[in-house]
């Protein structure tokens, strides 16, 4: 028993059945209001994530220098904002009566207590907000008003999502490096402009609502009837972003564990004979945002990804966005990334691969393009 005990308390084990998102890392001054429950009872809430131009620049087809110039927007080293971009960002956490955030001088939110006595009473002067949680219904879209006040509707993508869930439903939350992705995709807009492309585990799918405001046709896949729903949801609420573009989002399953496409007619999200032919004609972008952070579902990927570009009639570029997430583990007694090196490696097997078939070259592309939606950039992306 002693040495069975022993051996347990060198190995200890930690489980937790929950996620939590860090959709409160990117506007944490924000309100993130509960629309509903899933279909599993998790709250679903609604979110507003603020771009830093509107889709009307986008359809113009002004150069991105003479709209971050214009609109003094761009980034110094792609890692944080400009002190300009920082007096934006703060205008937008004033509240609904137009009063600045109280912050101290290190930012953090100063606090203004109750009058304690008479004496005080100058005091009530300082105006304190009431916060209490708001929960919008189903036809009470008016929830946003005020927000929708001070934001026009070209400037604002609408995201459904759910905050904390078991592991394997991580797709509902939003990640940082689904932001990541649409900056590079607003930055180099004109390299995806009329494209047709696939994005493998869209989750919420706020990439592909992005993608679909410059390329031709994006299909939007992920598994899992709820968590589709939820993506053609906010495929729905977006519809104003893509339509000055023209181009279309349409959400499939597609399961990395499964062979073949899903086309059976009963099931939703199947694929037509026709759309399969079309991603296969004429794709050529295929992108994916946070993914990997499991070893079974990285090799899925790769594997789907290998088999879909092998059926590409054309040349194909990849684009991966990931956040290095680290950790401290008493295996190695040292802050280490699994998943991140699983990642590495597996990307370095697909780019070493000499079959005759396909060849894959790996770029790793610098963080110094301009920042276009409001969320902390960090060094780990």
């Amino acid at each position: 028993m002693v040495d069975l005990a022993e051996e347990e308390m060198d190995n200890p084990t930690f489980r937790s059945d929950t996620v939590l998102s860090d959709v409160h890392l990117h506007c944490p001054s924000k309100r993130h209001l509960m629309v509903r429950l899933n279909a599993v009872g998790q709250p679903v809430f609604l979110s507003h994530f603020k771009l830093l131009w509107s889709t009307e620049d986008l359809a113009s087809g002004k150069h991105v220098g003479e709209i971050t110039t214009g609109r003094e927007h761009c980034c110094r080293s792609g890692d944080e904002p400009c002190d300009k971009d920082r007096s934006n960002i703060k205008k937008e956490e004033l509240n609904s009566e137009g009063v600045e955030a109280l912050l101290d001088d290190d930012g953090d939110l100063d606090v203004v207590r109750r009058p304690r006595s008479a004496s005080d009473l100058e005091a009530v002067d300082l105006l304190r907000d009431i916060v209490c949680p708001v929960i919008l219904m189903k036809g009470k879209e008016d929830a946003f008003e005020d927000e929708e006040q001070e934001c026009t509707c070209s400037d604002v993508v609408k995201i459904e999502h759910t905050m904390a869930t078991p592991l394997e439903d991580v797709g509902k939350q939003v990640w940082r490096a689904a932001f990541l992705l649409a900056d590079y995709i607003l930055f180099k807009r004109d390299t995806f402009r009329c494209c047709s492309v696939l994005e493998l585990g869209g989750g919420t799918g706020i990439t592909s609502v992005i993608m679909g405001t410059v390329a031709k046709r994006v299909y939007c896949t992920d598994v899992g009837e709820d968590l589709l729903a939820m993506c053609e949801q906010n495929v729905a609420l977006n519809k104003h972003l893509m339509e000055p573009g023209g181009g279309e989002v349409k959400v499939k399953e597609l399961d990395w564990l499964k062979d073949e496409f899903c086309t059976d007619p009963e099931a939703p999200y199947s694929w037509s004979e026709e759309e399969i032919a079309d991603l296969l004609d004429h794709c050529s972008v295929i992108i994916a945002a946070d993914v990997f952070y499991d070893d079974d579902l990285t090799d899925a990927l790769f594997r789907t990804l290998y088999t879909i570009t092998h059926n590409l009639r054309n040349s194909c570029t990849v684009y991966l966005a990931l956040e290095k997430r680290l950790n401290f583990t008493l295996r190695h007694m040292d802050v280490t990334c699994e998943a991140y090196s699983h990642f590495r490696n597996t990307l370095n097997d697909l780019e070493n691969l000499q079959d005759g078939k396909m060849k894959y070259t790996v770029e790793h592309v610098k963080l110094d393009f301009c920042q276009f939606l409001v969320y902390e950039r960090i060094e780990q992306l």
